[in-house]
């Protein structure tokens, strides 16, 4: 299985600080969305900066191919409703505290 990462990017840069109706509803999807990886062992870790809101998100999941990364990051209901933008990489573990 590889590991995978995906770099989200708020359509709207206003929308961290100041979430529409709509915005809230699609982060709260993509929030289960994210918890539904965990579940599942497909979600490592995801987060963004605590203190930056201009700064992206990440998101680092396993895939066994990139195809399958592609599905997992396009399914997630922020990219799907083009609240956030993704940027798909793969992610090469240097050093793991595991």
């Amino acid at each position: 299985m590889s590991r995978w990462i995906y770099r989200l990017v708020p359509t709207r840069p206003e929308m961290l600080g100041a979430p529409t109706l709509e915005e809230q509803t699609v982060m709260a999807e993509h929030v289960d969305y994210l918890e539904a990886l965990t579940a599942a062992g497909i979600l490592v870790l995801a987060g963004r900066p605590e203190h930056d809101h201009g700064a992206p998100g990440i998101t680092i999941f396993e895939a066994p191919d990139e195809a399958s990364a592609r599905a997992v990051t396009q399914t997630d209901p922020a990219v799907a409703a083009g609240v956030m933008t993704a940027e798909l990489y793969p992610y090469a573990v240097a050093v793991n505290g595991d």
